[in-house]
C-alpha cells in the first residue's frame, strides 16, 4: 500500500481563495495525489516549484503579478514538471488555452461555473483525469517551444490541387506543442495534404487549427464533412467526431461521423489511418506522436502494409511515449524520429513517394 507521503505531490496555483481551496480537497480527498503546497500567483508558484519540488502542477491562467501563460514558460525552462491548467480561460476556444499547451501544459480542465458541491461533482472525474495523465507525462527531455521556425521558401508555393500524397499525424497528451513545431516545418507543393488527429474535445479544435494556420505556409483549418482533400491543406478532425478519407464523386473527400469511440477517444486516429491506408496506399505517411494509449497503432500498421511509411516519435523528444511506442510494438513503423528531425525527412519521403 502507498504511504500518503510517497503520493505525488501537487502544488495547486490559483489567485481565488474558493478555488484553491476547492482544488486543493479534490486532490487530498483523491487518495491518489497530495497537496504540498498552494499559491495565489505565478511568482509565489515559481518559488515553491524551486522549494518544494512538486511532482505537478495544476495552474490557472488569469492571475496577478504573473499570469499562467508567464508562469508556465518559466517553470518549464528553469524547473519543468507536467503542468495541468485549470482555468475559466482553459475552455472552448480560448486562445490562451492552445497557447497554454504549446508552451509545456499537458492537460485543460475548464472551471466550473457552479459553486460548492455541485462544482466539486462535477470538476472531479475531469481534474482527476487530467492529473492521472499529467503524471505519465515525461517533459523534462522536451525542448521549450518559443514561436516555431518558418521557411521563406514555402510562401511561394502554387496554388492547392488535388492532393496526390498525403501525411496522417496521430498526437495525444503534449501533442499541441508538438504539433506546433512539426507542422509549421512541413513543406508545400509537394501535392501532398495533412490530415491532423488530436485528441481534443470539441470546442477546441478550430481555434488550434487557427493557431497552427497563423505559423505555418500549409493552409491548416478544422475539417468539415464533404470537404475537398487539398494539396497543402492541414484538416484538423474535430472534436467528438472521428475524421476519414473517402473517394467520392471521382475525387477524394473527407467523411464526418460520431461512431463509437475507438479506445476511449473520439476522434480517433486508428479510424483516420485505416481510411488512409485504403485510399492512399503507398502514396502516404502516417505518424503517431506523444500520447497516452494505444491510440494509432493498428492504423500506422495498416498504412505500412499498404505500402505506405509509418513514422513514430522517439522516447526522448516524446511527452508521454505510450503511443508511439504501442505504434513500435504494432509493427507498421519504418522510423522512429526526434521531433526536430521530422519535417525535412518527411518532406524527402514525399518527394520519393508515388503519386495517388
Amino acid at each position: 500500500m502507498t504511504r500518503p507521503s510517497e503520493l505525488p505531490g501537487v502544488l495547486v496555483v490559483d489567485d481565488s481563495p474558493f478555488f484553491r481551496r476547492l482544488v486543493s480537497e479534490l486532490v487530498a480527498s483523491s487518495g491518489e495525489f497530495r497537496v504540498v503546497g498552494t499559491a495565489e500567483n505565478g511568482q509565489e508558484a515559481l518559488g515553491l516549484v524551486h522549494s518544494l519540488t512538486p511532482d505537478l502542477v495544476t495552474m490557472d491562467l488569469q492571475m496577478p503579478e504573473l499570469g499562467g501563460l508567464d508562469a508556465i514558460g518559466y517553470i518549464m525552462s528553469e524547473s519543468p514538471r507536467p503542468i495541468v491548467v485549470v482555468s475559466a480561460h482553459a475552455g472552448q476556444g480560448t486562445p490562451a488555452a492552445i497557447r497554454a499547451l504549446e508552451l509545456g501544459a499537458v492537460e485543460l480542465v475548464p472551471k466550473d461555473d457552479g459553486q460548492g458541491r455541485l462544482s466539486a461533482i462535477r470538476m472531479a472525474p475531469r481534474l482527476l483525469g487530467a492529473l492521472r495523465a499529467a503524471a505519465a507525462a515525461d517533459v523534462r527531455r522536451v525542448p521549450v517551444l518559443a514561436r516555431p521556425r518558418q521557411s521563406g521558401a514555402q510562401a511561394f508555393a502554387a496554388r492547392p490541387g488535388e492532393a496526390r500524397r498525403v501525411v496522417a499525424i496521430a498526437a495525444s497528451t503534449g501533442g499541441p506543442r508538438a504539433l506546433a513545431e512539426l507542422v509549421p516545418q512541413l513543406p508545400v507543393g509537394l501535392e501532398a495534404a495533412v490530415v491532423i488527429v488530436q485528441h481534443m474535445p470539441a470546442g477546441f479544435t478550430r481555434s488550434f487549427a487557427e493557431r497552427l494556420n497563423g505559423l505555418s505556409a500549409l493552409t491548416v483549418v478544422e475539417a468539415s464533412d464533404g470537404m475537398d482533400l487539398r494539396a497543402d491543406t492541414a484538416y484538423v478532425a474535430p472534436g467528438d467526431y472521428h475524421l476519414q478519407v473517402r473517394a467520392r464523386d471521382g475525387g477524394l473527400r473527407l467523411a464526418l461521423d460520431q461512431e463509437p469511440t475507438v479506445w476511449g477517444v473520439r476522434p480517433a486516429a486508428d479510424p483516420t489511418f485505416h481510411s488512409v491506408a485504403a485510399t492512399f496506399g503507398a502514396a502516404a505517411v502516417g505518424v503517431v506522436l506523444t500520447g497516452l494509449g494505444r491510440d494509432g497503432a493498428t492504423g500506422l500498421r495498416a498504412i505500412h502494409d499498404a505500402g505506405g511509411v509509418g513514422v513514430a516519435q522517439d522516447r526522448g523528444t516524446a511527452t508521454i511515449y505510450g503511443m508511439p511506442g504501442a505504434a513500435v510494438e504494432g509493427g507498421g513503423t519504418d522510423l522512429v524520429l526526434p521531433l526536430g528531425a521530422m519535417a525535412e525527412r518527411i518532406g524527402a519521403l514525399l518527394r520519393e513517394l508515388p503519386r495517388r
